[in-house]
């Protein structure tokens, strides 16, 4: 006999209702998980447990899991169950990430963000290369034609959590250490500076989106799991646009905090 699951941790269905069966489940599942119930890392009750608590077949919990699953709410482990997914532990605050105050420290704006997150962070797949400009980074750019394009993964921890392509004109970059695989401490940024294109501002259009098999492959991303896709463009005092960003983000990954002015 399967084990009964504890009082008053799931609900019961509702013959009434037109909703199908595993959809009713997979809201009970939801709601329990946002009231704390099941906790981040914790294991759902077992196919058996559900089954018996509901009354349904094994095929009914499976569809219910993966509605769940294909939220990115939980994620599947092969012979263990079905766990709770953990959220997010990178917290992105976008108006202190590129603050001057850590460049003149060593620190790149990821460092900052392992800093507070408590990670150990790390940079892999990196490529350095000059080549032509797509019709977006062209026009963001100022109609350039062929620019220095810095690609690498960032990982927190051991764990993919972001891919980035830094595209920089090359009367800027070209022959500096921007070029080079290891751009220095504080990073290109203030490479950047160094060279008198003080930076003035920054615009970051965002949207989040479902991974392409690709993205899907660099990040380790489970199924249901959506990114975050961001590009960021970097002004000097002068105005002009010196480096576009091409950020794709895990979204289980990141938490993005803005702090907007009060006036």
């Amino acid at each position: 006999m399967s084990p009964s699951l504890p009082s008053g941790l799931l609900g019961d269905l509702d013959p009434t209702s037109d909703r199908a069966v595993f959809r009713q489940i997979a809201d009970q599942l939801r709601d329990a998980i946002g009231k704390g119930r099941f906790r981040e890392g914790e294991k759902l009750p077992s196919e058996a447990e559900l089954v018996d608590h509901y009354g349904v077949s094994r095929m009914t919990v499976r569809n219910s899991f993966s509605v769940l699953i294909g939220e990115g709410l939980v994620h599947a482990e092969h012979g263990k169950g079905v766990f709770v997914r953990p959220r997010p532990p990178v917290r992105r605050l976008a108006s202190d990430r590129f603050a001057r105050r850590h460049r003149e420290e060593g620190k790149s704006a990821f460092l900052v963000e392992a800093d507070a997150a408590g990670g150990h962070p790390q940079v892999d797949s990196l490529e350095v290369k000059e080549e032509k400009a797509d019709p977006d980074v062209s026009a963001r750019l100022g109609s350039l034609r062929r620019v220095l394009a810095r690609r690498r993964r960032y990982l927190l921890d051991g764990r993919p959590v972001e891919f980035a392509t830094s595209y920089l004109p090359l009367d800027i970059a070209r022959g500096t250490q921007i070029a080079e695989p290891n751009p220095g401490p504080g990073g290109i940024y203030a490479r950047l500076e160094e060279l008198g294109h003080h930076l003035d501002h920054f615009e970051e259009e965002i949207r989040a989106r479902m991974p392409t098999p690709s993205e899907v492959k660099t990040l380790h991303l489970a199924a249901g799991v959506p990114v975050i896709h961001l590009i960021r463009t970097a002004f000097d005092g002068e105005g002009r646009a010196v480096e576009v960003c091409d950020t794709v983000m895990a979204a289980d990954a990141y938490v993005l905090a803005y702090q907007l002015p009060a006036t």
